[in-house]
């Protein structure tokens, strides 16, 4: 590695409750393994007392401090778009960012959380029943895991979110972009999972903050497969049940890992190691 690709850099992470969080100690490993001096830090809406409202002004102070990038996660996938001056053609068609590259002044909204549960499933569910599945939670999250299923060829989304206008709106966005797959939002949870081959749970649900299960587990049936977004536990409520009933599942770690995987590559210019950042992801959880 040349002096000249041994650089400073800082990166960070805005949302709410996430002092928990990998991916500050998923891109610094990284960085000192492609020979960077990173700097990530948390900035936690709870701790800071802020609220969304408080996104201009955390995005300038980031800026004035010559951070780099920001990733974004809940609540504010979709109120950072406001706050940005370009979008990639795949954030635009999603209506959610969850990386944020900084750079001349401007600043540029991308998703890598779709490609990230797409390359994860890929790997953790090769070999999935893709007619049918239901997702549970249509926000910034929910956005890009069933974008990321319709685009491995999944041909019957039913989508429910306790904001039934959320749900509906989710399936009006994607149906034009998918538009041999059916893409609805549900009414009749029971009666979709009685139809369905898998479930994607992509809210907060199972989260140390928000623990508990997203459904009530005897919908759960062993020929299902179970997708999980909440890495933190790694194992959630939804996943031990969900294998205790004999389902295959997919915990939230595939996601989390390859979302920073693209946000390393947006903020640095470099290639990551994709099988050492999962390596390290790994070994932080046990």
């Amino acid at each position: 590695m040349t002096d000249t690709l041994v650089r400073s850099l800082k990166a960070g992470l805005i949302g709410s409750g996430i002092q928990a969080s990998l991916t500050p100690a998923m891109h610094m490993a990284e960085g000192v393994a492609q020979g960077l001096r990173y700097e990530y830090e948390l900035i936690d809406l709870n701790a800071l007392g802020a609220t969304e409202d408080d996104l201009p002004r955390l995005i300038a102070d980031a800026e004035r401090r010559g951070l780099a990038g920001l990733n974004i996660t809940h609540p504010c996938k979709q109120a950072i778009i406001s706050f940005l001056d370009e979008l990639a053609p795949d954030a635009r068609r999603l209506g959610a960012v969850n990386t944020v590259v900084l750079k001349g002044g401007r600043r540029y909204g991308h998703n890598t959380d779709w490609w990230g549960f797409a390359e994860g499933f890929r790997r953790g569910l090769p070999d999935a029943d893709l007619g049918a599945a239901v997702q549970l939670g249509a926000g910034g999250a929910g956005v890009a895991t069933a974008y990321a299923a319709l685009s491995l060829g999944l041909r019957r989304l039913t989508v429910f979110d306790r904001e039934a206008e959320r749900a509906q709106s989710l399936a009006e966005m994607l149906s034009p972009i998918f538009p041999k797959a059916d893409i609805v939002a549900g009414t009749d949870l029971a009666t979709a999972m009685r139809d369905a081959s898998g479930l994607i749970h992509a809210t907060p649900t199972g989260m140390t903050k928000y623990p508990g299960l997203p459904l009530d587990p005897e919908l759960l049936d062993e020929r299902h497969w179970v997708a999980e977004i909440v890495y933190f536990p790694l194992e959630t409520a939804l996943l031990k049940e969900a294998r205790r009933r004999g389902c295959r599942t997919l915990d939230g770690g595939g996601m989390a890992v390859f979302q920073a995987v693209g946000a390393f590559r947006l903020f640095t210019g470099l290639e990551p190691d994709a099988a050492r950042m999962l390596m390290h992801f790994r070994s932080m959880t046990g």
